[in-house]
């Protein structure tokens, strides 16, 4: 096998007969392929992926999906492109596949239940609410757990925005000072 650089520095097959050696699914001219361009499918994975042991597994994954899809590779054509077209879409599913498993430990943690502690955290913050003017527990509880803006506070209860905004600093005040001993504990 003849490979040659060009002055700009790319290599270029001279000897079409390994590619088509690789085409036809011959092990020594996978492992040719696999020398040449193995440093560059790993960069390019490691760019993708972000973790070394994952850039490694999506390496040999690329090449193993080279070989498989090897008859569909055309020898009068460069390899490199469509050897880094398979090593980016295989970098991609690796992420992937390991952002959903991250999610989905996160959904573990998050779906347990709440402790003794939470519990009471929340009653305390029930009994502060329920304690409130209901004037200023209505404009909290649609903000924050109805999730509406100033704006629409105001709407909903025809009152201007800079009422619902005074209302809603001074029951925070007073539930932050009802609350004290629960950010104490």
């Amino acid at each position: 096998m003849v490979v040659q650089r060009q002055a700009s520095g790319r290599i270029t097959w001279m000897d079409r007969g390994v590619l088509e050696q690789f085409r036809d699914g011959d092990a020594l001219a996978v492992k040719a392929v696999y020398d040449e361009f193995g440093g560059a499918v790993y960069a390019l994975s490691l760019s993708v992926i972000g973790d070394r042991d994952l850039a490694a597994d999506s390496t040999q994954l690329t090449f193993l999906k080279a070989w498989r899809a090897a008859s569909t590779y055309d020898p009068q054509r460069e390899i490199s492109p469509w050897l880094y077209a398979i090593a980016r879409r295989t970098a991609i599913d690796i992420y992937r596949k390991r952002a959903r498993e991250v999610v989905s430990e996160d959904i573990e943690i998050v779906s347990m239940p709440p402790g003794l502690d939470a519990a009471w955290e929340v009653f305390e913050v029930r009994a502060a609410l329920d304690r409130l003017p209901d004037d200023e527990r209505s404009i909290v509880k649609l903000s924050h757990l109805d999730g509406y803006s100033h704006a629409e506070i105001g709407d909903r209860l025809g009152i201007p925005i800079g009422t619902v905004k005074s209302r809603s600093h001074r029951a925070h005040q007073r539930l932050a000072e009802m609350l004290r001993h629960v950010v104490d504990t």
